[in-house]
């Protein structure tokens, strides 16, 4: 198979892809999609010189070839670029291919205490809290010091704040505010776009369906960026 050809059935996989994504009313002009796309799309925006490149040399490949003559062939460099772009497209990273690192939990009916001690111990300042292996909620550092001075600025006794159990300090509105749940057959890309459409998301909470409630498998803080866009440009 020529490379002529090769060009042709990748950059058609990208148009069809790229409108998938951009999903917006009329018919774009490739170069026209590419761009919008590249606006939101890390994988898109990565390549949109390329693409652009492209979408000019296919037109000189449909427009000028003859009947069973091509008049121009693309070089081997560009076709395999092409190529690798529809496959990121179409077959984009997954949260699945992620090295998955050891969450740490706690058990609703432990302590505040018994939080601080596993946050001091673990580096970790997003905590799942579980009851009969459900996640109800994440306590986190900035929700466990609101806890502590609150209860200072009452002058209540310390030791009586330290005691009250995880399950009674988080909040269902924390969940939903700062925090953003996906599954692992999720794309890479759909963690990136979280953390862009919510700039005080803490975190990408990684679950094996994506359910709100089920064990978090990895979690992802915008220090995992680097590594989630290096996925996509590989």
């Amino acid at each position: 198979m020529s490379n002529a050809v090769d060009f042709i059935s990748a950059y058609n996989t990208i148009d069809s892809r790229l409108r998938a994504i951009y999903r917006g009313k009329g018919n774009l002009q490739f170069s026209d999609l590419v761009r919008r796309c590249a606006e939101f799309n890390k994988t898109v925006r990565r390549y949109e010189d390329d693409l652009l490149l492209c979408a000019r040399l296919r037109n000189v490949i449909v427009h000028e070839s003859k009947k069973n003559r091509i008049i121009a062939e693309p070089c081997d460099d560009l076709t395999q670029l092409i190529c690798h772009v529809a496959e990121l497209l179409s077959s984009p990273p997954k949260l699945s291919e992620l090295k998955e690192k050891n969450v740490t939990g706690i058990d609703a009916d432990a302590t505040l205490a018994d939080a601080l001690i596993r946050i001091a111990q673990t580096n970790y300042s997003n905590l799942p809290v579980y009851r009969n292996g459900r996640m109800l909620g994440i306590l986190n550092n900035r929700r466990a010091v609101r806890v502590v001075g609150s209860a200072l600025e009452r002058g209540e006794p310390l030791d009586d704040c330290l005691q009250t159990p995880c399950a009674e300090i988080i909040r269902e509105e924390d969940l939903y505010r700062f925090y953003k749940v996906l599954g692992r057959q999720n794309s890479v890309q759909a963690a990136i776009d979280a953390f862009e459409e919510n700039r005080k998301l803490l975190a990408v909470l990684v679950t094996e369906t994506g359910y709100v409630g089920d064990k978090i498998v990895n979690l992802l803080t915008s220090a995992d960026l680097p590594q989630l866009i290096r996925m996509l440009e590989e």
